[in-house]
């Protein structure tokens, strides 16, 4: 299990992009399922920096493990507490229509990995992702 602890400031982003390659090297995932993976980390540390402390400095805390052929992230934050399986899906088609911004972060993330779960415990919000990847040389499955 690897961690990195980063304050909320967007010049964390450098640390979090090296800390995900680091951690993902050796692996056998694909170019398209990394960028989905790495998209998915930036826009909840970004959304977690730009919104959960309004007031004050404060930390992300970041974990990777992998398991049973799955890369687990973990991201908490002790801001304002904030569940984003609560985020209905945006509507895309409308929202060009009246030419209103939308916000796809969540939802990209909440699509782009194949689990994503929230809770609140001990005054943290804490967000666990996965996405499926197999170890660096194993056979690709029919």
């Amino acid at each position: 299990m690897k961690t990195l602890k980063i304050t909320n400031d967007l010049a964390e982003v450098d640390k979090i992009r090296s800390f995900l390659k680091k951690n993902l090297n050796g692996l056998n995932i694909s170019d398209e399922d990394y960028y989905k993976i790495e998209l998915s980390l930036l826009e909840i540390c970004i959304n977690i920096i730009s919104y959960a402390y309004p007031q004050e400095k404060g930390e992300i805390f970041l974990k990777t493990w992998q398991r049973e052929g799955k890369i687990f992230l973990e991201i908490r934050d002790n801001g304002i507490p904030f569940d984003p399986l609560k985020v209905e899906k945006p509507d895309i088609k409308e929202s060009i229509k009246k030419r209103k911004k939308v916000r796809l972060g969540i939802f990209l993330s909440r699509t782009f990995m194949n689990g994503f779960d929230y809770k609140r415990e001990n005054n943290q919000n804490i967000l666990t992702m996965y996405k499926k990847v197999k170890k660096a040389g194993a056979p690709e499955s029919a």
